[in-house]
């Protein structure tokens, strides 16, 4: 059916069951907005994981698992129930979590946990005036720059991923890499962050050493106080950028990273430099199309978002400033290799979320 309507002061002919279905989606997703800052309250209140061990509650089970308010904690499960994320059972007036809700709510170590991103999410609502103005005048907006809910998140979003992938699948997946790691090689993590991927590769090959770099002295910190804790010797973290990093390694690894550097090309280059002559570079990037329109998708729409509140500004913050985005694609990414002078280049595997890509000098 279609409605003629007024729109400043020109008549425009609406396609009424059109309409209804793109206000049906935005109130789907400004559901899904606001119910981000309550994903964001549960895991840190502890009210998932108090809901999946308890079993079935109602709020004032809950409210008193966790000591917290009920009237909050019942309102709390009101929007969650509505959201999908946990179940509710009119008769008895209790909730509970199903297997499947619990892994990507409630356990932290969950290939699929999923609670980080929305950590993440957060930031860009605080940064958005800075992205504003970054779109007015074409600057960037460093890393560093970000509200700090970015640092946590990103780690607490990657590293479950990382976990259940990197050492099982993705380095594997590469020619000859596992055996040097397990004999003894030297490794640099590029852009690091809270060195979670750092950490992980350290924890699987003791004989191996490595070295996490990051621009952000925070993460860094970061980064070597989770090595403490995890009481791991053999790696150590260093602030650099990825065009200046010292040594030379048998393994380079580039983890979510690549895209959001200014030079990109500069930074392979150095990256071919510091490697040893049978050596290999290991990108992990997300998963993305070589076109748009194969990214017209629901991982694209989180990436494309992701890369313009956060990815392109810290690009465009940076030397040169290329901007590839988090959706650059395994195109791009190989001419940023081939510039760089590496003559092998190869998808090693991949998941729905991720590229991991091979270069070799």
């Amino acid at each position: 059916m279609n409605t003629m309507i007024e729109i400043e002061k020109q008549k425009v002919q609406i396609n009424e069951t059109a309409l209804q279905n793109l206000v049906g989606k935005m109130v789907g997703d400004l559901g899904a907005v606001v119910s981000g800052a309550l994903v964001v309250l549960g895991d840190r209140l502890g009210l998932y994981r108090a809901l999946a061990e308890t079993g079935p509650a109602d709020s004032a089970k809950l409210a008193a698992r966790t000591r917290l308010d009920e009237r909050y904690v019942r309102e709390w499960l009101a929007n969650q129930a509505a959201s999908g994320y946990v179940n509710y059972e009119p008769k008895s007036g209790c909730f509970s979590m199903s297997a499947e809700q619990k892994a990507v709510f409630a356990d932290p170590e969950s290939p699929v946990a999923m609670t980080g991103g929305f950590y993440a999410a957060s930031s860009v609502y605080h940064d958005e005036p800075k992205v504003a103005e970054a779109f007015r005048t074409g600057a960037g907006i460093a890393w560093q720059d970000h509200h700090n809910c970015l640092f946590c998140g990103v780690e607490k979003f990657f590293r479950p991923g990382y976990a259940a992938n990197l050492v099982q699948n993705w380095i594997p997946a590469l020619g000859g890499v596992q055996a040097k790691l397990e004999a003894g090689a030297r490794v640099a993590d590029i852009g690091c962050g809270h060195g979670a991927s750092t950490i992980i590769m350290a924890k699987a090959f003791p004989k191996s050493k490595f070295t996490g770099f990051d621009l952000h002295p925070g993460s860094i910190e970061r980064a070597r106080q989770c090595a403490r804790e995890a009481g791991i010797t053999n790696v150590t973290f260093a602030t650099a950028s990825a065009k200046e990093f010292p040594g030379r390694y048998d393994l380079i690894t580039t983890f979510d990273a690549l895209h959001d550097m200014g030079d990109p090309v500069g930074a392979a280059a150095h990256t071919r430099q510091s490697l040893e002559a049978d050596g290999t570079w290991m990108i992990v990037e997300p998963m993305a199309g070589n076109s748009l329109e194969e990214n017209l998708n629901p991982v694209g729409r989180v990436f494309y978002g992701f890369s313009t509140m956060i990815c392109t500004p810290n690009s465009r913050s940076q030397e040169i400033g290329l901007a590839l985005g988090a959706q650059a694609g395994e195109r791009r990414l190989r001419e940023v290799t081939e510039k760089a002078g590496f003559r092998q280049f190869r998808r090693a595997t991949q998941t729905p979320f991720n590229l991991i890509l091979e270069a070799k000098p």
